[in-house]
């Protein structure tokens, strides 16, 4: 795939699924769990929200340094074959003011069930500026993309 062809793929991979698997660290040890996102339409980021009494809250505090996967795998033995996966590496900073309120906005029109969780008090929206999306088709063809600053 040509740069055009693997920034569309992203794309549309990061369209079509609502969640992913956010990767921080606790101490050198990697803590995964899944977060419901929402992706800035130039690639740039990937917005998600916790609660700020979270292991994934601290541990983004302690080291803002974080990776996304989102894939589409159906648990077949075929996904082998045909399951894609994009994963997002960056820096997460968590927002505030207009910042907040904007992306907070953009995950409520994807995630319209999250509502009451999304206004919560406690709750801490993060936006993972991305620096490298890394696409892998066929289980082991492996493709770079950067988006554009």
């Amino acid at each position: 795939m040509n740069p055009a062809e693997v920034r569309q793929a992203i794309a549309a991979l990061l369209s079509s699924q609502r969640l992913g698997v956010l990767a921080t660290q606790d101490g050198g040890q990697p803590h995964t769990g899944l977060v419901a996102f929402a992706t800035v339409p130039d690639l740039s980021s990937l917005v998600f929200a916790t609660d700020r009494d979270t292991r994934k809250y601290r541990n983004l505090k302690a080291d803002p340094r974080a990776s996304m996967l989102v894939d589409n795998r159906e648990n077949l033995p075929a996904d082998l074959r045909h399951a894609v996966s994009v994963t997002a590496n960056g820096t997460c900073g968590e927002l505030a003011g207009a910042d907040r309120a904007r992306e907070l906005d953009r995950l409520l029109t994807r995630h319209p069930s999250l509502a009451a969780f999304l206004g919560g008090a406690s709750t801490a929206v993060f936006l993972l500026e991305v620096s490298a999306y890394s696409f892998v088709s066929h289980f082991s063809a492996v493709q770079g993309f950067v988006p554009s600053p």
